[in-house]
């Protein structure tokens, strides 16, 4: 095992486990409540921004402010993440409801609202629940450098057909009644439990040994697999892993490790050498196993398909794209970078690994990238940034860095590190 302290961009397992105690009912669709397709439509398309494998989409709230949210299959009620557009809207709360956090130990305030309106192109809902956080603690805008401040999720799945096209970036919500499955896909059953889809798959570990696995679909997670280490006693952590945070949810930050196993399959479709979060055990790992399932699969996987949600006839229909042979691979600048400031175009060095180059060649929290590679960071996304530190092994990169308002130079190689 690897002492290496590894930062990670702290969207891994994003939001889908934060509610645990609590459960908020979904409103019931009739003519008046719940979602349609506005101008009797068979079908809408709404375009969606894809940050960091996660789908973020408008949503006009109460017809006043347009917002946007993450559209995650791991969430029952809708929730404001951002409290101040809730002043803003003078959203009436009907109660105040405790969390228990992903650590099992923090307890965080939330407020549930009730008779909400939502409206996408093409699309509107109305009549709806909205939980809405005391305070933003998944600070989910600066990880992804864009505006985001809400998720959304089973209202939407449980009253259309979605297909996902990563390729375009564009969702499709069809009528039930009227969707027909795209030949060229292929079909896979799936069981909803609690709002929730589930899939069985079977893993390879690293010794050989192949499991059933139950897992968890979540489109609001950016890793590609994460495994419950109490679910099955056959599971262990790899020999070479890093100790890093995987991600950030309600009550703090979830600790654990970063490995690979040999593959995973999934229906006809094999993926070999996967990396996959570990999570030290807690609540969050306590929760999992309520739930019978070994783990979650998440955007890292999910993205390489265009992909068709059926909840009505617990099905799902995949068809590869261009993301799908690409490989597996991890941070290798050694650097967590956020995006603050006006359109999020500050990028800050956030952490630096322990032992790895970039802490060798003296970068440290808090500097500010000014240039990268010769060019300026000037229009570059976080996404851009990210794509750049994390390339390819050994390549050189040289940073241009400001630090205490002085401008320094930093030259080092990328590190594979798993």
């Amino acid at each position: 095992m690897l002492g290496l302290q590894v930062p990670v961009k702290k969207i891994f397992l994003v939001i889908t486990y934060y509610i645990l105690l609590i459960s908020i009912p979904v409103q019931g669709q009739n003519n008046l409540l719940g979602f349609r397709i506005l101008g009797n439509k068979k079908k809408v398309t709404i375009p969606f921004e894809n940050h960091n494998n996660l789908i973020v989409i408008p949503v006009i709230v109460n017809d006043a402010i347009p917002l946007k949210f993450v559209v995650d299959t791991g969430v029952r009620t809708a929730i404001l993440t951002d409290p101040i557009f809730s002043d803003i809207l003078n959203i009436p709360f009907t109660r105040k409801i405790s969390i228990l956090g992903a650590d099992g130990l923090t307890t965080i305030d939330a407020f549930v609202a009730n008779n909400i309106s939502f409206r996408m192109p093409g699309i509107r809902g109305q009549g709806q629940a909205l939980l809405v956080l005391k305070e933003d603690y998944l600070l989910l805008s600066k990880t992804l450098g864009a505006d985001v401040h809400g998720i959304m999720g089973y209202e939407l799945f449980s009253r259309f057909v979605i297909t996902i096209n990563y390729d375009k970036n564009i969702l499709t919500l069809h009528e039930p009644s009227e969707f027909r499955p795209p030949r060229s896909s292929k079909k896979i059953p799936i069981e909803i439990i609690d709002t929730k889809p589930y899939i069985k798959t079977f893993i390879t570990l690293e010794d050989g040994v192949t499991i059933d696995a139950k897992l968890m679909m979540d489109t609001g997670a950016s890793h590609s697999l994460l495994l419950n280490l109490s679910s099955d006693e056959r599971l262990n952590l790899p020999q070479n892993v890093v100790a890093a945070n995987l991600g950030r949810g309600l009550g703090g930050d979830i600790d654990g490790y970063l490995g690979r196993i040999n593959g995973l399959t999934l229906g006809m479709y094999k993926f070999k050498d996967i990396i996959v979060s570990f999570p030290e055990g807690s609540t969050y790992n306590t929760y999992l196993e309520r739930t019978g399932r070994l783990g979650t699969l998440g955007g890292g996987i999910i993205g390489r398909f265009n992909i068709t949600f059926d909840y009505f006839n617990e099905m799902i229909y995949l068809r590869k794209n261009r993301q799908f042979y690409e490989k597996f691979e991890y941070n290798m600048s050694g650097l967590d970078v956020i995006a603050e400031g006006p359109s999020f175009s500050k990028f800050v060095i956030n952490g630096v690994a322990k032992n790895s180059n970039a802490e060798k060649a003296g970068i440290l929290p808090g500097d500010i990238i000014k240039m990268i590679n010769y060019s300026t960071t000037y229009g570059l996304t976080i996404n851009e940034i990210n794509s750049i530190l994390r390339s390819k092994n050994n390549k050189k990169v040289s940073l241009v860095l400001e630090r205490n308002g002085e401008k320094i130079k930093k030259k080092y190689k990328l590190q594979r590190i798993l």
